[in-house]
C-alpha cells in the first residue's frame, strides 16, 4: 500500500481508468466476436452490421488510447477481407 497522498490518488485514478478501459475494450471485443460468429455462420447482413459497429468501437479505442492506431487498422482490415469473403461467396 502507498504511503504517501499522491500515491493514493495515483491508485484511484488508476483504478477509474482502468474500469474505463475495460469497457471500451468490451464493446470492441464483442463486436468483433459477433462479426466473426456471423462470418462463420455465412449470415452477410449481419456480419456487414456487426462490422459497422466493430469498426466504430475500434476507433473510439484507438482514439481514447485503448488500444493503438495500427492495432485498430490491422482489426478492421482483417474483419472487412473476412466479411468480404464470404459476401464473395
Amino acid at each position: 500500500m502507498p504511503i504517501k497522498k499522491s500515491a493514493k490518488k495515483y491508485m484511484r485514478v488508476t483504478e477509474r481508468k482502468t474500469l474505463q478501459n475495460k469497457e471500451v475494450k468490451g464493446v470492441f471485443r464483442s463486436a468483433i466476436k459477433k462479426t466473426r460468429e456471423a462470418v462463420s455462420s455465412n449470415k452477410i447482413e449481419e456480419a456487414q452490421k456487426w462490422l459497422k459497429v466493430a469498426t466504430k468501437a475500434l476507433d473510439k479505442a484507438a482514439q481514447k488510447k485503448v488500444i493503438k492506431k495500427n492495432t485498430a487498422a490491422r482489426k478492421k482490415s482483417r474483419l472487412n477481407k473476412a466479411v468480404k469473403a464470404v459476401a464473395a461467396k
